[in-house]
């Protein structure tokens, strides 16, 4: 939530657009389409709406409330750099830590301290191998959906073409947490299958999670 602030704020901070309003109807960043100004139908507009609430209008409003918000912030060290530079909040510590001869963990991708980054990359490396593991092989994904299709007695032609019954929907959000979370199938790869797009993919694992 802190960087989408920071990035969409460029603009105001630049001094191209004066304020938050023109910046509403700024067309060279996704703010616009967040807060219902703007379409651009490559952008993914609920994923950051749902940080702020379910309903997208009242979401929406929350959204813009925070952007205004950090308005005064100013440039921030530690949302801007490198990797290390970000994992350690700036590059004046980064050659203190120089001076020191100590290395630290980085990733120029994750936003956080050392701890956190160290942790963040070690969740990826098990999701990775499992990635791989599974990469193009199509028939395990479809076999998980033709056996959990048949367990909840539904059809499986109904939920690869986008059904949204109850039941349906139920069956899905199981697939797409098994296939996500047992075999690390990227989400995207989970949507060509199961007829939702990706955000939908998201929030199915998401809610499939919480009711476990």
């Amino acid at each position: 939530m802190e960087l989408v602030r920071y990035i969409h704020l460029n603009p105001l901070r630049a001094g191209i657009v004066k304020n938050i309003e023109q910046l509403d109807r700024y067309p060279w960043s996704g703010h616009g389409v967040l807060v219902g100004r703007g379409k651009n139908d490559w952008q993914e507009r609920d994923y950051i709406l749902r940080q702020f609430g379910e309903a997208r209008a009242k979401a929406a409003r929350a959204y813009r409330k925070f952007i205004e918000e950090g308005k005064d912030q100013g440039r921030r060290d530690e949302l801007v750099g490198g990797g290390r530079g970000r994992s350690m909040g700036g590059w004046s510590q980064v050659l203190s830590l120089r001076g020191e001869k100590r290395e630290v963990e980085h990733d120029g991708r994750i936003l956080g301290g050392e701890d956190f980054v160290a942790q963040i990359l070690k969740e990826a490396d098990k999701r990775l191998t499992r990635q791989l593991q599974w990469a193009g092989k199509k028939k395990p994904i479809n076999e998980i959906m033709k056996k959990l299709c048949k367990e909840g007695g539904i059809d499986e032609e109904e939920l690869r073409s986008g059904g949204k019954r109850r039941k349906v929907s139920q069956v899905r959000a199981k697939i797409c947490f098994q296939l996500s979370h047992g075999m690390g199938i990227p989400f995207a790869e989970i949507a060509r299958h199961v007829g939702v797009c990706t955000s939908a993919v998201a929030k199915a694992v998401e809610s499939f999670s919480a009711d476990r």
